[in-house]
């Protein structure tokens, strides 16, 4: 698994398409689109995404490690990834997030935004089918890893969708709901599934549950002793095209993401400092940071520090800068 098979691209617009479109389906793409959703378009639509996208992905990537189905081999198959190659194939995350994002956004917006129920259905579709296609381009999974991730985060989905007002509605107004958002998913990470090796599935995991744990937190007490912000007084409906409303939304956005990316750093520099003195280990150790002790609230702290972060403190930021 640690060779790399050299290759020869011959077309450019399918390479960058497809590597683009992985990339949909990574932390990359998460940890703008979702809080871009909660300060620039609508707090119950961002809420939704994150109910739904945290529960997919780990069905998903527990499935994984349970099925334990190989990736495909390396020949026949070109690999243009490797952090990935250690995990199990079946069923492609990458595909369930796709769907269940693109989908839950589509689900969530059109009774709330003015706009073609065609264009919203095929730009979900067209969404989730490019991410689905970039991993068989890729070589990282098969045709059946694709359609059996699809076919779950839908199955998923259509539980999920009678019951999600409830949800949403006890993730805001129940005292249990800061306790019950951190002690459930450590609970989960710690016992995750173990494999004989190491994989990034638990670590990929913990950083997602790690994310919406914090971010329901954040939903949660600004419920309970904020007032809504980035309501419709700042938002026309349907999407935002005025070019003065666009240089609010990118100033958000840019502002935003500067607080993020510097949370998670700071975190993530105090929290593995803390836990290599507690352990006995340099902060470069990457089999340290590996181990279960280590990793589970390395990651865990790190971002759901980040979800609160997007959820509480931007906001409050941008209500400062006059950016509401």
């Amino acid at each position: 698994q640690s060779c790399t098979q050299k290759y020869i691209v011959k077309n450019y617009f399918y390479y960058y398409l497809f590597k683009f479109s992985a990339a949909l389906g990574e932390e990359i793409f998460y940890i703008t689109f979702l809080p871009f959703t909660y300060w620039n378009i609508d707090h119950s639509v961002s809420r939704r995404m994150i109910i739904v996208w945290s529960i997919v992905m780990y069905i998903g990537q527990v499935c994984k490690d349970i099925l334990k189905w190989p990736r495909p081999l390396s020949p026949p198959v070109v690999k243009l990834e490797m952090r990935t190659n250690a995990e199990y194939g079946m069923p492609s995350t990458h595909a369930m997030a796709a769907t269940a994002i693109s989908f839950s956004f589509f689900i969530a917006t059109m009774n709330q935004y003015k706009y073609p129920f065609e264009l919203g259905l095929a730009a979900a579709f067209v969404f989730s089918t490019l991410v689905c296609l970039s991993r068989i381009y890729t070589g990282m999974h098969t045709v059946l890893d694709v359609i059996g991730g699809a076919l779950i985060s839908a199955a998923l989905l259509v539980l999920l969708y009678p019951v999600w007002d409830t949800i949403d509605h006890l993730l805001l107004t129940s005292p249990f709901c800061p306790l019950f958002s951190i002690v459930v998913p450590l609970i989960l990470c710690y016992n995750y599934p173990k494999l004989d090796y190491y994989s990034p599935t638990r670590g990929d995991t913990t950083t997602i549950l790690g994310a919406a744990a914090g971010a329901t937190v954040g939903f949660w007490l600004n419920n309970q002793y904020a007032a809504p912000a980035y309501t419709s007084k700042s938002l026309q409906p349907g999407f935002p095209l005025v070019t003065s409303t666009m240089v609010f939304v990118l100033a958000r956005f840019f502002v935003g993401m500067l607080i993020v990316l510097l949370t998670r750093w700071v975190m993530k520099s105090v929290v593995l400092g803390t836990l290599g003195y507690r352990y006995k280990f340099p902060i470069r150790d990457l089999e340290a940071r590996r181990r279960l002790e280590v990793e589970v609230p390395y990651k865990f702290v790190t971002y759901s520090s980040v979800g609160f972060t997007a959820t509480v403190i931007v906001p409050l930021l941008h209500e400062l800068l006059g950016l509401m």
